[in-house]
């Protein structure tokens, strides 16, 4: 008997002529998330993709991995059989005793893909279920609301036997959205905006933003903990660190007070800019998109006009996920993602020193960037970059 893993694909059978571009990408990324846990025969075949081991290895690991990679609708551990009747109920009586001694109800389900196998479905429901209610005594037959359902399904190759369907991590492959870099914080909103555009299929890089000595090195081993974390789903990620502090001084020494953190909020815009410019023209990814955690409302840099003030800073689309989500839903995704737990550690990002008390709600574009007109803008992008440092951030 051989344990296998089979794949059901959720939105990507949906897709048309370019459907193959999705498994392909999504195949790819499979293979990226388990090359260090073995060696692996891998078989598409009506939108379920089968993963084979060709040598010894822990395959609750392995569907572990799984579980992380967008794309997936279901996962299931399964028992390959031949495709003979009286063999695929013995393997179903083995494999599946632990799971079944422990339910009172059961019924099964069968789909049968070989039109040549000489039981059809319902034949395979009956007469499975009649062997199963005689090996296990604890066992009776609902339909309606089982405990388990026992799953046989009869393909070209073999037939697979199994109880457990579990939820996938949804979505579509990453990189299948293009690329886009997330502006991150410590806090709990961003991390979650980074997560939900991945399952997009967006392939990620991060900026964030220091400001020695008000901010902490610990302050930024939050930041690079709450990545490690994300790059469960995502892969490595690659990481730009940006040091933000001359910048904020100009700002606190020669704007408005009230207008602070609006033109802080533009600068990142300006500098994160540069830094993906640099990145496309050096032919590392076609970055096309900002993402920030923004929630409408939430604070007062998060209004309607600070936020129309902070786009007319760059040039490109600035993808907002949470834009209409209560804090409260955007916590139980970050405990889901187990980012929670990290970001509520009491380091100070950047994005807390110098705040006013009293911050513009409604602030005018106008009086922004004459504001900004008695900073030396380049030259401080320019200071900021030389400081910027580069590396990838990957899964702990």
């Amino acid at each position: 008997m051989k344990e296998v893993i089979l794949i059901k694909e959720g939105e990507i059978a949906l897709k048309g002529l370019n459907r193959s571009n999705f498994e392909i990408r999504l195949l790819k990324n499979i293979k990226q998330r388990l090359k260090f846990l073995g060696n692996f025969k891998y078989e598409y075949a009506q939108s379920t993709l089968t993963i084979e081991p060709l040598e010894e290895c822990d395959m609750q690991i392995v569907a572990e991995k799984i579980s992380t990679v967008f794309g997936i609708a279901s996962y299931s551990l399964a028992a390959s059989s031949e495709k003979d009747f009286t063999t695929i109920k013995e393997i179903a009586k083995k494999y599946l005793k632990e799971h079944l001694t422990q339910c009172k109800t059961f019924k099964v389900e069968a789909r049968r893909s070989d039109k040549k196998f000489p039981l059809k479905s319902p034949q395979i429901c009956a007469q499975m279920g009649e062997f199963l209610i005689n090996e296990f005594s604890n066992l009776t037959v609902d339909v309606h609301n089982p405990d388990t359902i026992v799953r046989v399904e009869i393909r070209d190759k073999a037939a697979y036997i199994y109880a457990k369907r579990l939820p996938g991590a949804g979505g579509i492959p990453q990189g299948c959205g293009g690329d886009g870099m997330l502006l991150i914080s410590g806090g709990i909103d961003s991390p979650v905006a980074g997560w939900m555009m991945a399952k997009r299929g967006l392939k990620l890089q991060a900026v964030h933003f220091i400001s020695p000595p008000y901010t902490s090195e610990r302050a930024l081993k939050k930041v690079e903990k709450l990545l490690s974390i994300m790059c469960k789903w995502c892969d490595c990620i690659p990481f730009h660190c940006v040091n933000f502090t001359e910048f904020q001084e100009e700002i606190r020494n020669k704007c408005p007070n009230d207008l602070f953190t609006i033109i802080m909020r533009r600068m990142m815009m300006k500098i994160s800019q540069k830094i993906i410019q640099n990145q496309n023209t050096q032919g590392y990814c076609n970055i096309q998109t900002m993402v920030t955690g923004e929630s409408l409302g939430q604070v007062a840099s998060q209004t309607l006009g600070a936020m129309v003030c902070t786009d007319a800073a760059c040039n490109m689309p600035v993808l907002r996920p949470l834009i209409g989500m209560d804090k409260s839903e955007i916590v139980n995704i970050s405990k889901d993602i187990e980012t929670f737990e990290t970001s509520i550690l009491p380091y100070e990002d950047c994005c807390t020193v110098f705040t006013p008390k009293h911050p513009k709600t409604k602030p005018r574009l106008s009086d922004i960037e004459r504001a900004e007109s008695k900073l030396n803008i380049d030259g401080l992008i320019q200071n900021a970059l030389e400081k910027t440092k580069f590396y990838l951030i990957r899964e702990e």
